[in-house]
């Protein structure tokens, strides 16, 4: 048998290695999109990020800010209103106006965060903090499921939703023990951003 010269067992180690060296570049180049983030069906809202691109136009490429107002600006299309619009459909609304001064213009809008849109958990949860609305309806017992559920020490019928409301606090009774025996169950509002439950 003949032995194997050296730069030959050089050569295969490398043509080995190499698919898996390609795949790891390929990984690298590629976006990341963290998954949390919604990108189909989202209504946007005050506090979100989203990046706006057009192509072949360079020059109309930025992260965008929806405003307290609800609204954005972008460069030729000027001032819009995007709170409670989809991806799609603020696409569609710079499409429109974009297209007086660029020829068929194909724009892309994708969600890069969402730090405005929170809720928070204070007081006899396993875990209180703060935490993101991503679905559009969260309710006070799903936001206490992500909180960890309740403590053994927690004080059922007295939880309270902290809500800022035209400039004033409101503070809206939440009954527990009556959720789960299936009772009252309108008081199992839908939250907003902003809104504090407080487990005394």
């Amino acid at each position: 048998m003949k032995p194997e010269l050296p730069c030959i067992r050089r050569f295969a180690d490398v043509g080995t290695a190499l698919p898996a060296m390609l795949l790891l570049v390929v990984l690298a180049a590629s976006p990341v999109v963290d998954a949390a983030v919604p990108q189909q069906g989202y209504e946007l809202r005050p506090g979100d990020i989203v990046a706006v691109s057009v192509w072949q136009e360079p020059g109309l490429e930025q992260l965008v800010l929806v405003r307290p107002d609800g609204g954005v600006s972008f460069p030729l299309a000027g001032d819009l209103k995007a709170e409670g619009l989809t991806l799609e459909e603020l696409g569609a609304v710079l499409k429109q106006r974009l297209s007086k001064f660029i020829p068929d213009p194909v724009v892309t809008v994708t969600l890069q965060e969402i730090p405005g849109n929170r809720i928070y958990v204070i007081g006899k949860v396993n875990k209180p903090g703060d935490f993101a609305i991503i679905a559009r309806d969260v309710t006070v017992m799903q936001a206490l499921s992500m909180a960890g559920g309740l403590t053994p020490f927690a004080d059922e019928k007295n939880i309270k939703v902290l809500r800022m409301q035209d400039g004033q606090q409101r503070s809206i009774s939440f009954d527990y023990r009556k959720i789960r025996r299936g009772e009252d169950l309108q008081q199992n509002i839908a939250l907003e951003a902003g809104d504090v439950i407080v487990v005394p």
